[in-house]
């Protein structure tokens, strides 16, 4: 059985991934917090609690952010 894996861009480094990947999925593997970032995909923001339900296709551009706070 042959695995499909799609390239994507995380903060505009190409990065392949499994098919079927989901963006919590990604953003486990980045090596920080998923927490401690916001995130967007194809420049529409994602919230939190919808990452694992956002399904990752070829050519998405992920970006991760520091989300800023304040008054």
């Amino acid at each position: 059985m042959t695995t499909i894996t799609i390239t994507i861009t995380l903060n505009g480094e190409a990065r392949q991934a499994p098919g079927g990947s989901t963006l919590a999925d990604l953003l486990e593997t980045s090596g920080q917090p998923p927490a401690s970032f916001a995130s967007a995909v194809n420049g529409e923001f994602v919230a939190r609690d919808a990452r694992a339900q956002t399904l990752l296709v070829e050519g998405d551009a992920v970006f991760t952010f520091q989300a800023i706070t304040g008054g």
